[in-house]
């Protein structure tokens, strides 16, 4: 990996505040992704999965871990299985986790290689009353593709139809989002390579560059500072591109005049920062695009002194939406009739801000976070209204990541990110 180790206490951690929440008698598994093909003999770079990374730390396929607080073998209370490594596989793909290596990455004494993985299932099993399995119930999830947890749990409930099933999920919900301290200072690393790619671009964007060009700039800043890559399909958007709000294709030719919205960001140990900032490529904002910038984020600066211990997610949104309406008729996009008659499940506004403010951050961009349930402190959101005005061909998006804090406002990962308008065109035209 190319990111620095993780010291184990933070796995060691979280697997106790998982177990801690597991009911009597009950054993929980948790299987790395899948290596995904493309095609002949190539596959996809491999990304861990999220949940047996969080309480293993263990950045690699064909991995599986056991949690069994209550099995009578206490040697089988923790249990972590890796593909069994030699020097073949050391020259040839490098090398993998060894049982020692795998103890002190991940914290877990007991490591047996996959082989044996249906032998010690089996006298855990024997012990245990129920199988907690690992689903996907993320409220944006979308899931087409067998996953190796889905076919280890097809396997293990055809395998052991007597026990009794719960569920992961809720828990993992609950815990991965509120964040340890060594997960923020992950986060803040995340952010700061992110700064650096954004400064980078800053110098660089003029007429005449190609949206593609900026992505490359992006990724070889985030790459020469130890990070994967970006923490998504990055978004770079010029001229009326920024109005399709997944834009991705990045294949355009950025003109004098226009704005060019980038949502990129990078990541690093596997958790996300999450940018988006909204640039003239000229260096200059026009009257009216400084405008409707200056309008986007005076929202995000009331949008961000919101998040506090007890907000409501949808509630949140709601006072959002009012912020945002009073806005649009300042600048003349929306008129008194419209929101006096606004269909109260599609408010005026939303003709000009059709997406949410905020989303939890963490391991996943659209990281774990029940919303229904109050915010607490040390979870951590992004902040990101826009303004999205086809008519004029350009739309503007701002967007930070916040931890919320015990008391008070929340504090910004990306503080050091310049996003005032002078700012901005004073350091694209020093």
């Amino acid at each position: 990996m190319k990111y620095n180790p993780i010291a184990s206490k933070l796995f060691i951690k979280n697997r106790k505040n998982f177990m801690a929440a597991m009911q009597p008698k009950s054993m929980a598994v948790f299987n790395s992704n899948d290596v995904y093909p493309i095609g002949a003999d190539s596959t996809m770079p491999f990304q861990q999965n999220r949940d047996i990374f969080y309480l293993s730390g263990v950045d690699q396929e064909e991995s599986v871990l056991l949690l069994f607080p209550d099995c009578p073998n206490k040697n089988l209370q923790e249990v972590l299985f890796v593909t069994e490594t030699n020097a073949h596989i050391a020259v040839w793909e490098g090398e993998k986790l060894t049982k020692k290596a795998a103890t002190k990455t991940s914290g877990v004494q007991t490591i047996f290689w996959l082989k044996d993985l249906e032998k010690v299932l089996f006298e855990m099993a024997s012990y245990a009353d129920t199988f907690y399995i690992n689903t996907n119930e993320h409220y944006r999830a979308n899931v087409q593709t067998e996953t190796r947890e889905d076919r280890f749990t097809k396997w293990l409930l055809a395998k052991y139809p007597a026990h009794n099933v719960a569920k992961s999920n809720p828990i993992l919900q609950r815990l991965r989002s509120v964040k340890d301290q060594v997960e923020l200072d992950l986060m803040q690393h995340a952010c700061n390579i992110t700064e650096k790619g954004f400064r980078r671009l800053l110098a660089f964007v003029k007429p005449g560059v190609w949206e593609y060009e900026i992505e490359a700039e992006l990724i070889h800043e985030f790459i020469r500072n130890r990070s994967k890559g970006f923490a998504y399909t990055p978004i770079i958007a010029s001229g009326n591109n920024a109005n399709v709000l997944h834009y991705i294709e990045n294949n355009q030719q950025c003109k004098s005049g226009d704005l060019i919205l980038l949502d990129v960001a990078a990541e690093y140990a596997n958790y996300s920062s999450d940018l988006t900032r909204t640039i003239p490529v000229s260096g200059c904002f026009s009257k009216r695009q400084k405008a409707v910038y200056n309008a986007v984020n005076r929202v995000k600066k009331e949008a961000t002194n919101m998040l506090i211990p007890g907000t409501i997610w949808k509630e949140y949104h709601t006072e959002v939406g009012k912020i945002m309406t009073s806005e649009l008729l300042a600048l003349g996009l929306l008129d008194k009739a419209a929101v006096q008659n606004e269909d109260k499940d599609w408010p005026a506004y939303k003709k000009y801000f059709m997406h949410g403010t905020s989303h939890n951050i963490g391991l996943d961009t659209h990281d774990y976070g029940l919303l229904h349930e109050p915010m607490q402190a040390n979870m951590v959101f992004t902040v990101e209204p826009g303004i999205y005005i086809p008519e004029e061909g350009f739309g503007i998006r701002l967007e930070d990541d916040v931890v919320i804090q015990q008391k008070g406002a929340p504090f910004n990962l990306m503080e050091n990110i310049p996003i005032e308008a002078e700012e901005i065109e004073a350091i694209m035209n020093s």
